[in-house]
């Protein structure tokens, strides 16, 4: 399979091939040409609606899209073609030489270069700006897009949550913060900042400064924050007449009872009068009460003579007792020293059998310590086993665990890099480390995330050998794309026919990117719907995507900054049905 070169007429012809073709065949060379610059890029979509003030020369007229010529290619015959118009007359002439649509001569990809002289006569053409007459502006070209990227007749989208209105650009400011019904307004009340359709309901319902009915009937508007005092005095809460302690059992509102309260003080002193009444009389019972145990303690002293007449005797017999004690003390003595001489004589006993009895009760202490040591020991093992148990069915866990947590972090780090645009930029960080490693046979593939043309789309993904692959390895960077398989495989047109451009960034700001294009071959394995059962189909790419001395001192580039590459894949989703 055969594409345009990005450099046509350089050196360098990348090779473009699949990981099966390139081990047995090198049969597809491609030229890939330059990539459109930003201002023509950008113009592709209105390339037939552009109105120009004098009119377009013919030889600035593409004799393929009819359109003005955006970043002119030019063949041998003296024609110029749009770079898009060129390619897609190359890529579908797969198996024989493309022709001129003006003189049928054979297009030779070697011998078709850009023309820059025609370039910059194209880009200083004058236009009407596309949204005349309403505008009135006239610029060159390769200006047109910087215009309408101001012009005030622009139509724009409203940029409020949830607003779908299109107006031009002059009329959005005003719509964004006076009539767009989703603007952000402040409550009147708090100042809090809501939706503009969220302000009533904020007022009516939750708003604490707004002034309400109070909700118990009376005829004050209190703030919403102020109701819990409110009821503290407002007249129409029920509550009980103060008096209720002294037996008055009147309620209502508190209005109506402070009115009861002012007209009923007679009620409420005969209510007090008999309430001091009861309290009287229980103090009068009280005091009979006391007189009785004030007589009880006059009778018991009249009752002490006598009781003290009754103690005499019996301190004399107490006297007595304690000389019966004292008798019984000294026999109790002489037993002690009939005791003390027991002891000697089984002093001198316990001499004679003295080491006996010490080397038995040493014996008695050593096997008791044994049997301690022998009990603790049989602990110690049956403990030793149930921690081995925890140990194993812990060890386990942590497995599954760590397996779970890897793969959860994976699906993280995919979801995180996933893109539907049919684009992907691919950081690769420790270049010189990773490559080396590749040098080494380790890890000699290195592959992306994947990403998607579309949400419902194709699923793709990226590979890199930083050392070279096939006939680059060891002198070139290659790069790869490769079809996985997807959920939504079943609904999309087969086999895969979308150009896909591979680029490596340049870091430096001049915008020198490395860039290849090719257009699936749809007769290859590679480009067919995937297995379900597989991880993907072969990869297809560029062997020789950059030699490796000028992707790391190029002169006009940065290709490697600070250990870092940048790769980027976009697939052109012209023509693509979105499901």
């Amino acid at each position: 399979m055969e594409t345009a070169d990005t450099n046509l007429g350089g050196p360098q012809e990348p090779r473009l091939q699949s990981e099966e073709s390139r081990l047995g065949s090198d049969e597809s060379r491609m030229r890939s040409m330059g990539p459109l610059i930003s201002w023509e890029s950008e113009l592709t979509s209105i390339q037939h609606s552009l109105k120009f003030v004098l009119k377009l020369k013919e030889e600035f007229v593409c004799p393929v899209c009819r359109g003005v010529v955006l970043n002119p290619q030019q063949n041998s015959c003296g024609h110029i073609y749009c770079f898009h118009c060129l390619q897609g007359l190359l890529e579908s002439s797969s198996s024989s030489s493309p022709v001129c649509p003006v003189e049928g001569a054979a297009i030779t990809p070697a011998e078709v270069f850009q023309d820059n002289c025609c370039k910059r006569e194209i880009s200083s053409l004058e236009v009407y700006c596309t949204n005349s007459p309403e505008c009135t502006s006239v610029l060159t070209l390769n200006h047109l897009q910087d215009h309408l990227k101001l012009c005030q007749y622009e139509q724009m989208q409203c940029t409020n949550p949830d607003c779908t209105t299109v107006l031009q650009r002059r009329d959005l400011q005003d719509h964004l913060t006076n009539t767009c019904p989703h603007r952000q307004e402040p409550c009147p009340h708090c100042s809090q900042v809501l939706q503009l359709s969220l302000v009533q309901d904020h007022v009516q319902s939750s708003c604490l400064e707004v002034e309400v009915d109070c909700p118990d009937g009376c005829s004050l508007n209190v703030p919403r924050h102020k109701l819990p005092e409110h009821r503290e005095t407002c007249p129409e809460v029920h509550t009980d007449c103060s008096y209720k302690r002294f037996g008055c059992s009147v309620q209502g509102k508190r209005g109506k009872v402070k009115l009861h309260e002012d007209t009923a003080v007679n009620h409420h002193m005969l209510l007090v009068l008999r309430s001091n009444t009861h309290l009287e009389q229980q103090v009068e019972v009280l005091q009979e009460e006391a007189q009785l145990r004030r007589r009880e303690v006059q009778t018991g002293s009249l009752l002490l003579p006598g009781l003290e007449k009754q103690i005499c005797p019996l301190l004399q017999q107490s006297n007595n007792n304690e000389h019966v004690v004292s008798t019984a003390q000294r026999t109790l003595s002489r037993q002690d020293d009939v005791l003390s001489s027991v002891q000697v004589d089984v002093r001198q006993v316990s001499r004679g059998l003295g080491p006996t009895l010490e080397e038995l009760d040493q014996l008695r202490q050593s096997l008791d310590a044994v049997m301690q040591e022998v009990s603790t020991a049989e602990a110690l093992k049956e403990h030793l086993g149930t921690l081995e148990e925890n140990l194993k069915r812990h060890s386990g866990l942590l497995d599954l665990h760590a397996a779970q947590l890897n793969l959860n972090k994976q699906h993280l780090q995919e979801l995180e890099a996933t893109s539907y645009d049919g684009r992907l930029i691919w950081k690769i960080q420790d270049f010189k480390k990773r490559r080396e490693a590749e040098v080494k046979g380790q890890s000699p593939c290195l592959s992306s995330v994947p990403f998607h043309i579309g949400r419902c789309g194709y699923k793709m993904a990226m590979k890199a050998y930083l050392n070279g692959d096939g006939e680059g390895r060891g002198s070139h960077l290659s790069l790869y794309v490769v079809l996985m398989p997807g959920d939504f495989d079943a609904l999309l047109q087969w086999p895969f026919r979308q150009t896909v451009s591979l680029s490596v960034l340049d870091q430096s700001g001049a915008s020198n990117h490395r860039i290849l294009s090719f257009r699936p071959d749809p007769t290859t394995k590679c480009f067919q719907q995937p297995a379900p059962e597989s991880v993907s189909n072969v990869a297809v790419g560029f062997p020789c995507f950059i030699p490796l001395n000028l992707l790391e001192n190029s002169p006009n580039a940065a290709y490697v900054k600070d250990d870092t590459l940048f790769v980027k894949a976009k697939v052109d989703m012209t023509g693509l049905e979105q499901l």
